[in-house]
């Protein structure tokens, strides 16, 4: 049996009583933390808390060396750690689907995600969103990709909202800071932007300005999102003026 696991979004409190209870039955567990992770919580907090030996992989070996996952599950109950909920990555289905093809026994315990809490946070509403993205760190890929601005762009178009998530370099403990996301983006769209932070945790911040203004200001610690509104709903409007203290000039520009 190999279940994947959502740790939802903080820290170790933040799984749900069902995901607690795959990993009191696992034998073995294995967590990943380079397509997201818990700003509040290391292997150490969840080891101790859960009683249960983690052990880390890393991309090369989910994606390239599975065969350790997959093995234990062959004979064991394995559960798979994954900040969030485990199925928003595609590199997740890939190993569920190799499970499958050897005839192990899958289950999916879902966590929180970023989306719904940016949604819940900000007070924009969850059917508004279009297509997310990824805003890499500028040295990947020369600066801001072409697709990142093509996202963003299309579904301002069409009045949605873009949720953009920011780059984690887990090998290098390196994080995208809201700051350093609205400054890239500033240089390409004259724009609001709302900064989440810290979502999960028992302080939350949301702010919502010109992606300009934002540059310059500071969100304290991670993990941190980036929104960029579409057209906005009189609601919507009124939520980021009340939890995002955005000025009623950069709303009306929006």
């Amino acid at each position: 049996m190999l279940s994947f696991v959502g740790l939802g979004l903080y820290d170790e409190r933040s799984i749900t009583v069902r995901g607690r209870d795959e990993l009191e039955r696992a034998d073995r567990a294995f967590a990943e933390q380079y397509t997201s992770r818990l700003a509040g919580a290391s292997l150490a907090d969840l080891e101790s808390t859960h009683g249960i030996d983690i052990e880390p992989r890393d991309r090369a070996g989910v994606e390239q060396d599975p065969e350790p996952v997959l093995a234990a599950a062959d004979t064991g109950r394995v559960a798979f750690l994954v900040g969030g909920d485990p199925m928003v990555s595609t590199t997740h289905v890939d190993l569920r689907l190799r499970a499958h093809d050897r005839g192990i026994e899958t289950r999916v315990v879902h966590g929180t995600t970023a989306q719904t809490a940016a949604s819940s946070l900000t007070g924009l509403q969850n059917y508004r969103f279009g297509t997310a993205t990824t805003l890499p760190f500028p040295e990947t890929h020369g600066g801001v990709p072409d697709s990142v601005l093509d996202t963003v762009e299309a579904n301002r178009e069409r009045g949605r909202h873009t949720l953009v998530y920011l780059d984690i370099h887990a090998a290098e403990d390196r994080l995208m800071t809201g700051d350093v996301a609205t400054a890239l983006l500033a240089d390409h769209l004259d724009c609001a932007g709302v900064v989440v932070a810290r979502a999960g945790s028992d302080d939350p911040l949301v702010r919502a300005d010109e992606l300009s203004t934002l540059a310059d200001e500071s969100f304290g610690p991670p993990l941190h999102l980036l929104v960029i509104p579409g057209d906005l709903h009189p609601l919507e409007r009124d939520a980021l003026s009340a939890f995002g203290d955005a000025p009623a000039a950069t709303l009306d520009g929006n």
